[in-house]
């Protein structure tokens, strides 16, 4: 598999139970090989004309270009935000058997 088709995508979510909610429904339909929760961070951002800070769990999920538009449709169901942050990046490089596995577990 070429790496470009790896993608990194990227979500922020409200808390752990929705973290782990949507990780496991990810890698069970797989539309993701994995998908790491990290610890909860401080957001600021512009929402609606005013300056809004949130506690978030960051979510970092790996799929494949093949598999994006219907990951994308998950988390929009699956995502209590009416507008989610999902920020897709291509993966330029990676080790071969990773990216393998990556691409078998999305299959």
């Amino acid at each position: 598999m070429p790496a470009t088709d790896a993608l990194l995508i990227l979500c922020n979510v409200p808390d752990a139970t929705c973290a782990h909610t949507i990780a496991q429904t990810l890698v069970e339909r797989r539309l993701a090989a994995c998908v790491n929760i990290l610890a909860p961070c401080q957001s600021v951002y512009r929402w609606q004309g005013k300056v809004e800070t949130a506690s978030e769990v960051p979510l970092l999920i790996k799929s494949t270009a093949e598999r994006y538009a219907e990951l994308e449709s998950a988390l929009r169901s699956l995502h209590p935000y009416e507008v989610p942050e999902i920020i897709a990046l291509p993966i330029a490089a990676g080790l071969p058997a990773y990216l393998a596995w990556l691409v078998q577990e999305t299959a």
